[in-house]
Parts: C-alpha cells; structure tokens; sequence
C-alpha cells in the first residue's frame, strides 16, 4: 500500500468534487458531501490542519473510493 500526500480538508474536498461529489451542508467546520447514488461522507476543514490517516481512510471507504483512485484526482 503506497502512502499518500497529506491533505488538508480543502483539497480532500476538491478531489471527491471532481468524482462527483457536491457539498450538500456544512454544520461548523464539517462539511457534508454526497454523490447523486447516495454515498455520504464528512470532512472536516480546519486551517491549515491535514487530515489524518484514519479519519482519510474513513473518507475513502464511505465514499467506496480507492486510495489509487483518490491519487488520481488529486
């Protein structure tokens, strides 16, 4: 498994809009994202904060995206 760059909120963001993704709310700093077939997922945005390896790897499975695919879109 190859190790990713770390992101911060705003780029995870940008890559799951170019999958799909649109920005349904946001609560606070959490940022809803949902993909017309259904698939949800949270991201946090924080200034200039990464977001770190687990809560990525929960972004990456609730939006049954590959760490590979993501890369892509980065």
């Amino acid at each position: 498994m190859s190790k990713l760059p770390s992101v911060t909120g705003r780029e995870v963001i940008s890559a799951l809009e170019k999958a799909g993704f649109n920005v349904a709310r946001i609560r606070g700093s959490h940022h809803i994202l949902v993909h017309s077939d259904g698939r949800r997922t949270v991201v946090p945005v924080h200034s200039g904060e990464t977001i770190g390896p687990g809560l990525f790897a929960q972004i990456l499975s609730d939006c049954q995206i590959s760490r590979e695919e993501f890369r892509q879109l980065l």
